[in-house]
């Protein structure tokens, strides 16, 4: 492909993204979703087409959209809920795949038990990415967000392992069940010490990380860095991956300055931004080119093989979750303490039916499932065709759309029927106790500071700061007086705050204003009207979101 024709298939998809991100904000439709509707789209048009390579997306797309992902999740949430993380991660990936093995092999005329498998494992973990942007937007509650955030990171590494090691069985080198775990746990636990070496080796840079370039160009690097040193010692690069990104994100408050926060927060919401954009409409790409593999087999064949596949991932993830929650308390998977200061738990720690119908619902496939799938060698060692590369190709990308599509489209609207939903209120009572905790151990500091006169500071200087907290406390604790009254998951808004907010908002647009005329009328440069736009800037993102309109 031409260089200007691929430059062209970039813009077009960049528009495309933007499209569907105007489109997705107004009718609450998600993006993923519409955006993979777009891709099967254009697939069907004449013209130029991309075909997914399953190299570039497990070296290139999938380390830093784990790594940002790993980023923003809550490493102390995903220990309190290890277990169950550790279930839907390992225990059903497995399951799946090994169920689907069998189901082919009994009931898929030609199919091989290795074949089975491997498609298995590439169905098998779920893609949070699609999940929770539904979620966040409907008020999910926070535990089955950490439980699809765990279970999204986590899951890809055993997926790819046990593909691995089907791979190897198709191709004729033989199954041997120790073998095979003994893989997997050299796989995990050499990733996970690599991870665990990456994010110890940044901790010395943190200098350089106060810097606000310097800390995007080591962050940007970062989730590379691990995969590839991961993948050179033959263990998991993506759980490489994964465990620097939470322990780097676990630990970044000490580790970078505001301004790099910041600034390496805005760079990493653009990448997943595009890149998740990009992946979903190459998703869609692919069914025509897979379609057209499928005329060796019989009609029976590709139906047999699809209701396997399809069942297995719509079923088992259910079955699992109802299973695991009714075991006997003493072989309960999730202790009690599991749960404290969890807003929304249930009292005794187990999942509710509802939350149960709604994590099910949450196993939405993605490019994992089909990068995976695509790393199917054409042919084996011997130089005999893959077994039912074609039909197993199918397969998972009629898994990924069914899920990506069908349950994406319904997730919003069922999680709204269930009537589950974070306690709002309760969530904004907790961060303006944080806040007023802040100000008060910075009222608590300019006393100290006051008694031992350090840094020759004056008290005017004192005196003025000291206001300024007071008055930010003396807000704090009036919404918090509103918030103690509020009924559970609303968030009131009394007339006074949200008059308060329009002033400020109307005293911000006036400041930005009077800077334009300064610079229009030649009295101001363009460079100290950036810094000054700056400073305005961080002060409106201080206030809450304007509401849609």
């Amino acid at each position: 492909m031409h260089a200007e024709n691929l430059l062209l298939l970039v813009l077009g998809a960049v528009a495309v993204i933007v499209a569907v991100h105007w489109v997705a904000a107004r009718t609450g439709l998600p993006e993923a979703a519409l955006l993979t509707l777009c891709g099967i789209g254009y697939a069907v048009l004449p013209g130029p087409n991309i075909v997914l390579d399953p190299d570039l997306v497990l070296l290139l797309v999938l380390p830093p959209l784990l790594y940002s992902a790993a980023l923003d999740a809550s490493l102390t949430a995903i220990r309190r809920n290890l277990r169950t993380v550790v279930s839907l991660s390992v225990l059903l990936v497995l399951a799946t795949a090994l169920l689907i093995g069998v189901g082919f092999a009994l009931f898929v005329a030609g199919a091989t038990l290795a074949a089975g498998i491997a498609l298995g494992a590439a169905v098998a973990p779920p893609d949070p990415v699609a999940a929770l942007a539904v979620g966040r937007k409907v008020g999910l509650p926070p535990r089955l967000v950490t439980l699809i955030q765990g279970e999204g990171l986590l899951n890809d590494a055993t997926a790819l392992t046990i593909l691995g090691v089907a791979i190897a069985a198709a191709q004729g080198d033989g199954f041997s069940a120790p073998g095979a775990v003994g893989q997997f746990l050299v796989a995990a636990v050499g990733g996970v010490a690599m991870g665990l070496a990456v994010a110890v080796a940044i901790r010395p840079l943190r200098r350089l990380r106060t810097d606000p370039l310097s800390s995007n160009a080591i962050s940007l690097a970062t989730p590379f860095v691990a995969y590839l040193l991961g993948e050179a010692v033959d263990v998991s690069g993506v759980l490489a991956v994964v465990i620097a990104g939470l322990v780097i994100g676990h630990n970044n408050p000490s580790w970078a300055s505001g301004a790099s926060r910041l600034q390496t927060n805005a760079v990493w919401r653009l990448v997943d931004f595009l890149l998740e954009g990009i992946v979903f409409l190459l998703i869609g790409q692919q069914l025509p080119s897979i379609i057209d593999g499928l005329g060796a087999y019989e009609a029976s064949t590709i139906w047999t093989a699809s209701l396997i596949t399809v069942g297995v991932v719509l079923l088992l993830r259910p079955l699992w979750l109802w299973l695991t929650e009714h075991m006997p308390q003493s072989l309960h998977m999730r202790l009690s303490e599991d749960v404290d200061d969890d807003p929304g738990a249930h009292a005794h720690g187990r999942l509710t039916g509802r939350e149960i119908v709604a994590l099910s619902w949450a196993g939405t496939r993605g490019v994992i499932s089909l990068a995976a799938i695509f790393s199917l060698p054409r042919f084996t060692e011997s130089g005999a065709p893959f077994p039912d590369r074609d039909l197993l190709l199918f397969c998972a990308l009629l898994a990924v759309l069914v899920t990506l599509v069908g349950q994406g489209l319904t997730f919003a609207p069922m999680v709204r029927l269930l009537g589950i939903r974070a306690d709002q209120a309760d969530e904004a009572r907790l961060r303006n106790e944080a806040r007023a905790a802040s100000v008060e151990a910075g009222l608590a500091r300019l006393t100290e500071l006051e008694v031992a006169r350090h840094d020759h500071v004056d008290d005017e200087a004192i005196a003025a700061i000291r206001v300024q907290l007071s008055t930010r406390l003396a807000r704090y604790r009036q919404r918090l007086d509103l918030l103690q009254t509020a009924e559970a998951g609303a968030i009131p808004m009394s007339p006074q705050y949200e008059a308060a907010l329009r002033v400020r908002r109307s005293v911000l647009d006036a400041q930005r204003a009077a800077l334009l005329d300064w610079r229009d009328t030649g009295r101001l440069p363009d460079e100290s009207l950036r810094i000054l736009e700056r400073e305005l800037d961080h002060e409106e993102r201080l206030l809450p979101a304007r509401p849609e309109r």
